[in-house]
C-alpha cells in the first residue's frame, strides 16, 4: 500500500516539474523499511531528503507534499460505510455526465477525484509557455491567456457543482448538502491556489545587504539621481580615494601569497627526510583567484545616474579582476568592453552614450535583453564568473523571461542584482523584482555612494 502511494506521489511531483530519477525512487523504497511510516515527521523527512535535491527545491516539495497528503486527502472517503463517501461518488459521476462533451474539464474532474497529475501538468505547461517569437510578440500573453482559460474552467466547474447539488433537494438533505458543498469547496480552493500562487524556487539563503557604515555622512546618503554637478565631482574624488585603497590591499595580498597558512601535509612529507623532524615548514602558496566580472547595466533614463557610477568603480578596479566584460541595455543589448578598455573612464562613458548601438528612447525590456544575451553571449559565463546586473527590473509589462535568468545563474559562480530604487517600491507597478530575486544569489539596494562602496568592498575583499 505504501509503495503504491509513493509511486502516485512521484507521478504527481514529476507532473509538477520536480525532477526525480528512478534511482532516487528506488532509494526511497528501500528506506521505507527503516522508518515507521505512521510517524509523519519521519516519513516526510525521508521523502524530502530523497526528492528535494537542493534548498531551492524544498519549498516546491513542501507544497506538493501538502497538496498530495493533506489537501487532496479526505478521511470520509476512506470509510466505505460513511454515507458521505457514496454521495461524493454520485456528485462526481453526475459532473462527468454534464461535462463529458468538453474534454477541457477532464484535468479538473480528475483533480476533484483526488488525481492531481493532469492538472499539475497543465499548470506546468502554462508556466513554461513562451511567447511566439515568429510573430514578434514580446508580451507574456501565452501564460496570461492560459491562466485565464483555466480560471474560466474552474468557474464553470463550480457552477456545475452548485447545479448538481441543487437539482434534487429531496435526494440530499440540508446537512448532507452542506457537507458536500464544504468538501468540494476545499477541493476547488486548492485548485485555485495552485493556479494563482505560481511556484517559484526557494531562495532563503539570498544575501541582502543594507548600508551600515556612514562614510560621507551627507553626500554618501544622497541618491545618485539628486546629485548636482559639484557633488558629482566630490563623489568622483571620493571614489578615486577608495579605488587606490582597494588596489593597495589587493596588491599586498598578492605580494604575500607565498606566506599563506601552514600546509601540514607537505610539512610532514618533507619531515620524512629528517627522521620525522619538521625542519622545513611548508606553506600553502596557491595564488589568490581573480574573478571574472560580467556587468549588465540598464542605461535607461530612470537608472543611468546610478549605473554610470557603478561602471566607474568597476572599471577603475580592473586590475583586481582577471577580466571585465561590460554590456549596456534598454530594449536590446550592446557590448562596450572595448570602449572602456581603450579610453579613460569618463571619456568612455560619454562615448557609450553617443556611439552605442542602442535606442535610448525605447521602453525598457529585460526579457528581450536576456534573450539577446542567451543568443550571443552565453559562453562568457562560467564557474569563475560573477554576473552583476544593475537595473530597476521595470520591464514595462513585457515578458520577464526569468527562466533565461535561471540559466544564467546556473552557468556563473554568483549572480548579483543591484537595484537603484528604494526597496519600498521594488514590487510595485511593472517591477519584476519579485520574480527576478528568486534567481539571484544576492540582491542589494544601490542608490547612493555608501551602498555602492559597501558592494565594491565585498566584491573585491
Amino acid at each position: 500500500m505504501s509503495t503504491q502511494l509513493i509511486l502516485k506521489f512521484v507521478s504527481c511531483c514529476r507532473a509538477a516539474g520536480l525532477r526525480l530519477s528512478t534511482s532516487e525512487v528506488l532509494d526511497c523504497m528501500h528506506q521505507l523499511e527503516l522508518i515507521n511510516i505512521l510517524e509523519e515527521p519521519d516519513f516526510r523527512t525521508m521523502l524530502r531528503s530523497n526528492f528535494a535535491k537542493s534548498r531551492r527545491e524544498q519549498a516546491h516539495f513542501d507544497r506538493l507534499y501538502q497538496l498530495f497528503f493533506h489537501d487532496l486527502r479526505d478521511d470520509s472517503r476512506l470509510d466505505e460505510n460513511d454515507p458521505l463517501s457514496g454521495r461524493i461518488e454520485e456528485v462526481l459521476k453526475r459532473l462527468e455526465e454534464l461535462l463529458a462533451a468538453d474534454g477541457d474539464f477532464r484535468a479538473i474532474l480528475d483533480f476533484l477525484m483526488g488525481d492531481s497529475r493532469a492538472y499539475l501538468e497543465q499548470l506546468r505547461r502554462i508556466h513554461e509557455s513562451e511567447p511566439l517569437q515568429s510573430q514578434n510578440i514580446k508580451f507574456n500573453w501565452a501564460s496570461m491567456m492560459g491562466r485565464l482559460q483555466v480560471m474560466i474552467q474552474l468557474g464553470k466547474m463550480r457552477e456545475a457543482i452548485f447545479r448538481v447539488l441543487g437539482e434534487d433537494r429531496n435526494h440530499f438533505n440540508t446537512e448532507g448538502r452542506r457537507a458536500l458543498a464544504a468538501y468540494f469547496d476545499r477541493r476547488m480552493e486548492s485548485a485555485y491556489s495552485l493556479l494563482l500562487n505560481e511556484p517559484r524556487p526557494d531562495n532563503a539563503g539570498i544575501k541582502e545587504v543594507k548600508t551600515t557604515e556612514r562614510r560621507l555622512k551627507a553626500l554618501g546618503e544622497r541618491p545618485f539621481s539628486q546629485l548636482s554637478e559639484k557633488e558629482v565631482a566630490q563623489m568622483r574624488e571620493a571614489i578615486g580615494q577608495l579605488v587606490r585603497k582597494l588596489k593597495d590591499i589587493v596588491t599586498r595580498r598578492w605580494a604575500a601569497r607565498d606566506r599563506g597558512t601552514l600546509d601540514a601535509k607537505k610539512t610532514l612529507r618533507r619531515a620524512s627526510r629528517y627522521q620525522g623532524i619538521p625542519v622545513e615548514i611548508m606553506f600553502r602558496n596557491k595564488p589568490l583567484r581573480k574573478t571574472k566580472i560580467v556587468v549588465l547595466c540598464d542605461v535607461s533614463s530612470s537608472v543611468w545616474s546610478a549605473a554610470r557610477f557603478m561602471l566607474n568603480m568597476v572599471y577603475s578596479l580592473q586590475e583586481c579582476f582577471s577580466r571585465v566584460n561590460s554590456f549596456i541595455f534598454v530594449a536590446g543589448l550592446a557590448e562596450v568592453t572595448e570602449v572602456f578598455e581603450n579610453n579613460e573612464i569618463n571619456i568612455a562613458i560619454e562615448k557609450v552614450l553617443k556611439e552605442a548601438d542602442l535606442n535610448y528612447y525605447e521602453a525598457t525590456d529585460y526579457g528581450e535583453t536576456f534573450r539577446h544575451f542567451r543568443r550571443s553571449y552565453m559562453d562568457q559565463l562560467n564557474k569563475k564568473t560573477t554576473l552583476i546586473i544593475m537595473g530597476d527590473a521595470r520591464s514595462n509589462y513585457f515578458s520577464p523571461e526569468e527562466r533565461i535568468l535561471d540559466e544564467m545563474r546556473g552557468r556563473c559562480r554568483r549572480l548579483i542584482w543591484l537595484n537603484p530604487e528604494p526597496e519600498t517600491v521594488w514590487h510595485s507597478g511593472d517591477s519584476e523584482m519579485y520574480t527576478y530575486r528568486r534567481y539571484c544569489h544576492e540582491v542589494r539596494p544601490c542608490r547612493n555612494l555608501n551602498q555602492l562602496v559597501d558592494f565594491i568592498e565585498d566584491l573585491v575583499l
